[in-house]
């Protein structure tokens, strides 16, 4: 007999319930499971702590404590194994860039479609990051302004790529890019360049003709030897040293 995998667990935090019924109606029409809800940061953290799902899907803008602060504080509980989307009415830059700063692992809209919910979920649980195209774009051009375009805003401020995510906010940032980090292998390389072209894991095996458990391990020790939190960051730190 062959074990069935247990399917995704998803809180849904958002102050609206009608928004929080579409949700789950989606999710658990795709085979995820909804194990709670919350209206605002502060219950989310809560619940979350309470839980322990998989994916949180969290709006931004509710009462009392928000998403951007609900989500900080999830992230920081090290106990949980938990990721969190953001899923907001408004494409708004600074909520963009506070989420992840707080450690969100994706931005989506909420006019975004269902099928595009359930990607979402799925992606962050993989341990990916979900990273438009136009949402990368944005990304770079706020944190990694030396490789950008030349239409990009030029006085958009440089932060530091390996660390995106992990400092306090309101923290200053480095004025200049970190050395590229001498003990990466060329394997490493390779798989570093194809996640700052925001490709999944499952996309990089199949680049590079290897397992994707293979790639998982290679991303995993990408990401600790450049002392980033996630692949957001791994993205932006491609694109500063010109890996993509």
């Amino acid at each position: 007999m062959t074990a069935t995998a247990a399917p995704l667990r998803v809180l849904l935090v958002d102050d609206h319930a009608v928004v929080r019924t579409g949700f789950r109606m989606i999710l658990e029409a795709a085979g995820i499971e909804v194990v709670g809800e919350a209206a605002n940061g502060a219950d989310a953290a809560a619940a979350a702590s309470a839980l322990r799902p998989d994916v949180v899907c969290m709006d931004v803008q509710m009462p009392g404590v928000d998403g951007i602060e609900g989500t900080r504080r999830i992230v920081a509980d090290h106990t949980l194994d938990t990721a969190v989307v953001i899923v907001t009415t408004f494409d708004r830059d600074d909520y963009l860039f506070q989420a992840l700063q707080a450690g969100a692992s994706g931005f989506l809209l909420k006019n975004a479609d269902p099928d595009d919910l359930v990607t979402a979920v799925r992606v962050a649980a993989a341990g990916d990051a979900l990273l438009a195209p136009e949402v990368t774009r944005r990304v770079i051009a706020r944190f990694a302004p030396n490789t950008a375009p030349a239409a990009m805003s030029a006085n958009a401020a440089p932060a530091n790529p390996a660390g995106l995510g992990r400092a306090p906010s309101g923290a200053p940032a480095p004025s200049a890019a970190p050395a590229v980090i001498p003990d990466l292998t060329e394997r490493e390389r390779e798989v570093l360049a194809l996640v700052g072209q925001a490709l999944s894991n499952a996309e990089i095996a199949q680049r590079l003709y290897i397992g994707e458990a293979t790639v998982k391990t290679h991303v995993s020790n990408v990401l600790q030897k450049l002392g980033a939190r996630d692949r957001v960051a791994a993205v932006v730190y491609a694109h500063r040293h010109g890996l993509v």
